[in-house]
C-alpha cells in the first residue's frame, strides 16, 4: 500500500463519515429526535469520531495523529453508550442498536489497529 496522502483515504475516516450520516438520520425521526439531551451528546460523540481522525491526520506528527485517535477511540465508546440509552429507552430497535454498535466496534478496530501502526 502507498502512502495515504490526505484524510479521506483512511478507512476509518470513510466508515466514520457513513456512521454520522446513520446517527444524523436516526436522531432526526421520532421519538428520538425529541430527546434533545441524547440526541446532542451521540451527535457530538459520532461526529468527534470522524472529526478527531481527520485533525490527527492534518498534524502531521505521528505523535499528534496517535492521540487524536485515542481521542476518536473514546469517542467510539461514547457513541456506544448512547446507543444503549436508546435502545433502552426505546427509540430504536434492537436490530438497529445491533448494526450501528457492529459498525461502530469495526471503526473501533480499526483506529487500533492505525495506533499500533503508528508506534
Amino acid at each position: 500500500m502507498g502512502k495515504i496522502e490526505k484524510f479521506e483515504d483512511l478507512i476509518c475516516w470513510q466508515k466514520a463519515r457513513l456512521l454520522v450520516k446513520e446517527i444524523y438520520n436516526l436522531t432526526s425521526q421520532e421519538p428520538f429526535c425529541k430527546d434533545f439531551t441524547l440526541k446532542d451528546q451521540i451527535r457530538r460523540s459520532v461526529l468527534s469520531i470522524m472529526l478527531n481522525i481527520s485533525e490527527g491526520f492534518g498534524r502531521k506528527s505521528h505523535k499528534e495523529f496517535k492521540h487524536f485517535l485515542f481521542i476518536a477511540h473514546g469517542s467510539v465508546a461514547e457513541t456506544q453508550s448512547c446507543l444503549y440509552i436508546a435502545v433502552d429507552l426505546n427509540y430504536i430497535q434492537k436490530n438497529v442498536f445491533k448494526g450501528l454498535y457492529d459498525k461502530s466496534t469495526e471503526i473501533s478496530k480499526i483506529i487500533s489497529g492505525l495506533i499500533k501502526s503508528l508506534k
